[in-house]
């Protein structure tokens, strides 16, 4: 089995010589930061008469002892300089914030573990759990009789390359992509402004994760980091938004940039964004979406799945397709399980309802919400009063977001570094 030690078992303590005396005190060890699931340990910085010198780890022996010791002739006393990718455990990693890929979260690391793996020493874990305080102010036999949390293997953990001056290296983007951008955004609100620029920059590499991502950031965080964007630059990342989304953004905006990024939107989401204005943020007009999948009413279901197929919009507003007649009056809607149990020759409308359960522009959030739970709608359309036209849809995820208090997150623990 493989012998697991703690960062703080050696980080002041004494560095001995093979006779038993004392050379110096341990500061840290250095990692170094690449491609490994477990970054290798490179050496160890001694402070030896108030200057802080590099002693590489193939001259160290004892570590498993929890005891240093160097085994070379003699000790280069040149002062430490870190190195492109390289890692100092103790000042970069402990009580600091890193990403817990697996859980997309934010771990705090109350404890470094290393281990000697093939005869490398590598950093193999974290510990987020409170054993390590209470093993540090208790001494370590009563502090291991504290209830131990499970170690996060260091191969899910990414840390934030902010708090490595001179690592020349950013979250890689790969990472970050499997999360879902909701858990993304979660993670910015966690971190600090730093680190979420450090995050942001990461997903930017993919100008829709971005947005998406952006999409689920509270209003505070979004209006943070549209600051730091040019007009042109706002305008780009809102153009690939969603249209309700970008035009409640827009609104939070201060008031002199909202005409300016307005107008340097692609002329069709500039169309869509001006309507969705037109309406109050809280009601049912500011809440929906113009972008929905719809049919004639001569169409077949085969017509019907290759639209939903063929459409970019959101997969939330898939769940329906509308049946409009000739000059684009709502006939009917087809549910996509409908749609799917049907034959493909068939009418799409044979299996729609004709009986369009539906809210207007005017409507207030809550009669929305009402009007969805009596109807147990996941997608409800937005028809104007004269019930001649259809103006857009509200998806059940808009509605929860706009019900649901700001900083629910954090409310029910869903948000903020785990310890």
């Amino acid at each position: 089995m493989t012998q697991i030690l703690h960062l703080s078992t050696f980080i002041r303590r004494p560095l001995f010589d093979q006779d038993g005396g004392r050379i110096g005190r341990v500061q840290d060890l250095v990692a170094r930061l690449g491609d490994d699931a477990h970054p290798p340990i490179v050496g160890v910085v001694i402070k030896i008469e108030g200057r802080n010198t590099f002693v590489p780890i193939r001259k160290i022996g004892g570590l498993a002892e929890g005891r240093m010791t160097f085994t070379g002739n003699r000790v280069d006393l040149r002062r430490f300089e870190r190195r492109p990718g390289e890692m100092l455990l103790g000042e970069d990693l402990l009580a600091r914030n890193l990403i817990n890929l697996v859980r997309g979260r934010l771990i705090i690391a109350n404890e470094i573990e290393i281990a000697e793996i093939d005869g490398r020493w590598e950093v193999v874990g974290v510990d987020p759990g409170r054993r390590p305080f209470f093993r540090r102010i208790l001494g370590k036999s009563l502090g291991q009789r504290v209830q131990a949390e499970a170690i996060v293997d260091f191969a899910s953990i990414e840390p934030f390359v902010s708090h490595v001056p001179s690592a020349r290296l950013r979250i890689p983007y790969r990472k970050l992509a499997k999360l879902h951008p909701a858990q993304i955004a979660d993670l910015v609100e966690q971190a600090s402004h730093e680190e979420g620029e450090e995050i942001i920059e990461a997903v930017s590499l993919d100008r829709e994760l971005e947005a998406d991502v952006f999409e689920e950031l509270n209003t505070e965080h979004q209006l943070e980091f549209i600051e730091s964007r040019t007009d042109v630059e706002a305008a780009r990342l809102l153009s690939r938004m969603e249209p309700d989304d970008a035009a409640d953004l827009i609104n939070e905006v201060e008031q002199e940039r909202r005409l300016p990024i307005l107008e340097s939107l692609p002329a069709e989401q500039q169309t869509k964004v001006r309507q969705l204005l037109s309406y109050n943020a809280d009601s049912a007009g500011g809440l929906m979406n113009t972008d929905f999948v719809s049919v004639g009413a001569g169409a077949l279901v085969g017509e019907a799945l290759d639209a939903v197929r063929r459409s970019t919009f959101p997969v939330e507003s898939l769940h329906v397709v509308f049946i409009l007649d000739d000059v684009g009056r709502p006939e009917g809607a087809a549910s996509l399980g409908a749609l799917l149990k049907a034959h493909e020759s068939e009418l799409a409308s044979s299996v729609a309802r004709n009986t369009l359960s539906h809210v207007h522009p005017q409507w207030d959030v809550h009669r929305v919400a009402r009007k969805m739970s009596d109807f147990n709608l996941t997608v409800v359309p937005v028809l104007d009063e004269a019930h001649g036209l259809m103006l857009g849809v509200i998806t059940v995820d808009d509605l929860l977001e706009e019900v649901l208090p700001q900083g629910w997150r954090k409310e029910f623990g869903m948000a903020g570094a785990e310890e």
